[in-house]
């Protein structure tokens, strides 16, 4: 694999073979994943061959490898040539993303009861593979609503306020979901998981902010200094994870009629165009309507435990996905053109000015945000005019080493002794779930964050420290 650095957050993979575009990979030389032991720069290659893909494959600095696409990798195709859309550049968890909110209290109040905090948000807050949700939908038929409606049909239903959907990408529901292109394996997996979060790295932690880096910004974005925050990671559970896998399914068998061949059977794809294409995105995007309406959920419920416990408001600041594919109009040699972007493991982050921000949030950018690892700070970064790749950033910390290997590293007991030893009141699931996402099995946040924003993709405006976590 040939890598050329070409800046101090920037490689490129040459173009070679059958690859359509090169590969730019934003990162530091430390963030650069070894060749010998991780083959996500070999996918990054693989997915420049996908046809109709323009300008270049990337990849941001938390890359890291996945199914088909690496986790942190951004590509856009165009449907006017050929261009195709692959389950594989979303991955799985269709829509996982996060949401932050502010509340109304500083770091000094919360203190005094946050063990109550914790207690009272761990023991309401369903969590682990396979859990029940706090919606008890009624059937199929309200599934339906959900996966058109999203946060909208949440908020009908007496979940959040409606400040919420404005602070919330796409006002809370993709546009042009269909369920019925979702499986009855599909609907009966999400039937009753609206309102959880799930196993592996998704969590709620509440936080505070540590530092500002940009007082203007975090003022319109609702932050100050000190100020409690609330962090929610998840997405659209079992059902997003058998939708992808009945598309790619689908996909593989249809490649070979559009003449299709992918050196990684897992880039399974079909033209954007195509049938298969416009019923993946149509499931795809009833997965992220669920995807929101699981997060708005589970953050009403986290409003009502802090208003009880600590007589505090919670305020959305807002709610972006990191796995998603969306039709957008992006400037492409000198013209304006209308792309398929995927982003896996990547968040968008749109600059001042974009039609698609909120009114009160438009001059200042679009909130982004990066969670941490475990016990580790998170960010929150802003959009900037000019930012590469899409106006793609990172999504977070990134693994350099797989759960299996974490499990060697340390035991859930004593990670929670040692987090409690440093003031971070801890919630798990399972002990063995918390060894899994022992911070050691990520790369340092605060070196993502400072590639991202080296390499002009984003700005930094504040960086928040756990005050408690509760794990999936």
């Amino acid at each position: 694999m040939e890598l050329v650095k070409d800046g101090q957050y920037r490689f490129r993979i040459p173009q070679r073979g059958e690859m359509r575009v090169p590969g730019i990979v934003y990162a530091s030389g430390e963030l650069i994943p070894d060749l010998a032991a991780d083959r996500s720069l070999e996918q990054v290659a693989n997915v420049a061959t996908l046809p109709g893909i323009v300008t270049a494959s990337y990849a941001m600095p938390d890359l890291h490898l996945g199914y088909g696409f690496p986790i942190g990798g951004v590509a856009a195709t165009d449907p006017a040539a050929g261009g195709v859309v692959s389950p594989g550049g979303v991955g799985f968890d269709i829509s996982c993303g996060v949401r932050l909110l502010t509340a109304s209290l500083e770091r000094a109040e919360v203190m005094p009861v946050l063990g109550t905090l914790m207690d009272r948000l761990a023991a309401a807050v369903p969590r682990g593979a396979g859990r029940g949700g706090i919606w008890h939908l009624a059937g199929s038929a309200q599934m339906r609503h959900v996966l058109v409606g999203g946060a909208r049909y949440a908020l009908e239903h007496g979940y959040g306020v409606d400040r919420d959907l404005l602070r919330c990408e796409d006002q809370g529901a993709v546009a042009d979901a269909d369920p019925g292109q979702v499986s009855a394996r599909a609907m009966d997996r999400g039937l009753r998981q609206v309102g959880s979060l799930g196993s592996g790295n998704h969590f709620l932690e509440v936080q505070a902010v540590e530092d500002v880096y940009d007082a203007a910004t975090a003022q319109r974005f609702g932050l100050t200094g000190g100020q409690v925050c609330v962090m929610i990671h998840c997405g659209s559970r079992g059902l997003g994870h058998q939708i992808c896998g009945d598309h790619v399914r689908i996909m593989d068998k249809a490649m070979p009629s559009y003449g299709i061949t992918m050196p990684d059977r897992q880039l399974a794809c079909a033209p954007v165009s195509s049938p298969e294409g416009r019923r993946y995105l149509a499931a795809m995007a009833a997965a992220a309507n669920y995807g929101r309406a699981n997060r708005h959920v589970l953050a009403d419920k986290a409003r009502e435990i802090f208003a009880r416990a600590a007589g505090a408001r919670l305020d959305l600041v807002y709610d972006v996905s990191h796995n998603l594919a969306k039709m957008e109009t992006h400037e492409v040699d000198g013209r304006p053109m209308l792309l398929c972007v995927h982003r896996k493991g990547a968040t968008r982050a749109l600059p001042p000015g974009h039609p698609d921000l909120p009114a009160d949030l438009r001059d200042a950018g679009q909130p982004v945000l990066i969670p941490g690892s475990m016990g580790t700070f998170s960010y929150v970064l802003a959009g900037i005019e000019g930012g590469g790749a899409f106006y793609s950033t990172c999504h977070g910390a990134g693994r350099v080493m797989s759960r299996h290997q974490a499990l060697h590293t340390v035991s859930g007991t004593e990670l929670r002794r040692r987090l409690q030893a440093v003031g971070i009141a801890v919630r798990g699931a399972s002990a063995r779930g918390l060894a899994e996402e022992t911070p050691e099995a990520y790369k340092d946040v605060n070196a993502v964050v400072e590639a991202a924003e080296g390499a002009g993709l984003c700005r930094k405006v504040a960086r928040l420290v756990p005050l408690g976590v509760i794990k999936g």
